[in-house]
């Protein structure tokens, strides 16, 4: 309400930062797993005092390197940036509520930075327990950012009494923060063995390419028995709303939740297949296939998380509008065109109602509908329906629609975005 509104369009719906999000969270799991697949492999190598396993070790980590600290910083700053823009009322409480945290996760960025580089130049130049012991730094360096990370995100589907009190540590270990870290810890480790069999079958030769994919197969299998363990954990430490709402109130979750289901006997059978022998251009081929299963995975899930927040960008505090839960009735008093302040259409009157209409669109339906796009197109979801359909379906959101939130505009303003969008967006003339 009190900034500009990103018309977005075809990318809108949350599809463009669906898509920065999903690849970026791919690879900061990759930086977390990745960095322990590192030094136990190069463990692994000082051990059996295997030239050709610290060999590989070492290519590994220049391809681990590029791909986090370049693509991955990259779309981190895609992400701060696309937030920002969308959604600056949340991004602004996540940095004034956890200033402190994101200092801290900070500090521990730059730790990962340094180490990892000084890992991958010192290779060969420092005694073997020097150089693991700069990997381990980074591997912790990497779960703590994990860590502190993780109880921003899950603050916003799980504030607990943070919406009451305003408590710092309250709102961080709120109460699916340690379901969440440990689910998220065992999927790092996953990604980690996916991206491992996409360096080992790579290889050259035959006998340390079968090792290695053998090797990274064990990450991926062992820890998915405690990974699905800790799912359980994750969905039993939701709030008893949230969990209905998930899994039986939004029918729009029913292809992610089937996706999840799907794809996790999918990895375990993938896993087990690129454990036995296989030729040099089947085991590539088939190391792709699971690294877009293993995006397509964490991609569901994380659709599946963003939609147990509806209708809240911060649950039971902010609804997806960016108005505050405790504000809605205030600002439907005095009409949303009045309450915003970066609009140029005050008053609804019957020459500009279309233009009019499309400002209260902007700021109560922009945020979950997109134009046109491929994510809860609005002229999809309107296509079978009536002016009156679309006068008794606006009353309804926040209650019978429970996923959606209420709408904060007056009468006129409703009349004004129902002649939006069956008129304009829709070219129906019919009342």
């Amino acid at each position: 309400m009190n900034y500009p509104i990103w018309q977005l369009d075809f990318a809108g719906g949350g599809l463009l930062i669906a898509v920065m999000a999903i690849i970026h969270v791919y690879i900061a799991h990759f930086a977390v797993g990745g960095g322990l697949f590192l030094v136990l492999t190069e463990y692994k190598g000082v051990r059996e005092n295997s030239r050709e396993v610290i060999d590989y070790v070492k290519k590994h980590t220049k391809f681990f390197l590029l791909l986090t600290m370049v693509l991955g910083s990259l779309t981190g700053v895609g992400i701060w940036f696309t937030i920002s823009v969308l959604n600056p009322a949340a991004t602004s409480v996540l940095i004034h509520t956890f200033v402190f945290a994101w200092g801290v996760e900070w500090l521990f960025f730059v730790t990962e930075i340094v180490s990892l580089f000084i890992y991958y130049y010192t290779f060969d130049k420092l005694d073997s327990r020097t150089h693991l012991l700069i990997g381990w730094i980074y591997f912790g360096a990497a779960w703590m950012s994990l860590f502190v990370i993780n109880g921003i995100i899950d603050f916003m589907l799980t504030p607990g009494n943070w919406p009451q009190t305003g408590n710092f540590w309250g709102a961080f270990f709120n109460p699916t923060f340690w379901p969440a870290l440990f689910f998220r810890t065992f999927l790092a480790v996953i990604i980690a063995g996916l991206f491992g069999f996409v360096t080992a079958s790579a290889l050259k030769k035959k006998d340390l390419r079968d090792s290695m994919l053998k090797f990274s197969a064990i990450w991926l299998l062992v820890p998915f028995i405690f990974f699905i363990g800790a799912a359980w954990w994750y969905r039993a430490a939701l709030p008893p709303q949230v969990e209905e709402l998930v899994f039986q109130g939004m029918p729009a979750l029913k292809p992610f939740l089937s996706s999840f289901v799907v794809f996790s006997p999918l990895l375990i059978l993938g896993g087990l297949v690129m454990g036995i022998k296989l030729p040099s251009g089947v085991s590539r081929l088939l190391a792709g296939v699971m690294l877009l299963v293993g995006l397509m995975y964490i991609g569901t899930f994380e659709f599946i998380r963003e939609g147990g927040r509806r209708p809240y960008i911060i649950y039971d505090y902010m609804y997806s509008t960016s108005i505050r839960k405790a504000d809605v009735e205030k600002v439907r008093q005095t009409g949303v065109l009045q309450a915003a302040k970066w609009l140029d259409q005050r008053e609804i009157s019957g020459a500009g109602i279309s233009r009019q209409g499309e400002e209260v669109f902007n700021l109560l339906c922009i945020s979950c509908h997109s134009i046109g796009g491929p994510l809860n197109d609005i002229k999809n979801l309107a296509a079978p329906l009536t002016v009156a359909d679309l006068r008794s379906t606006i009353p309804a959101m926040g209650k019978e629609l429970a996923f959606m939130p209420p709408f904060a505009g007056n009468e006129k303003e409703k009349e004004a975005v129902i002649h939006y969008v069956h008129r304009t967006l829709m070219n129906r003339v019919e009342q």
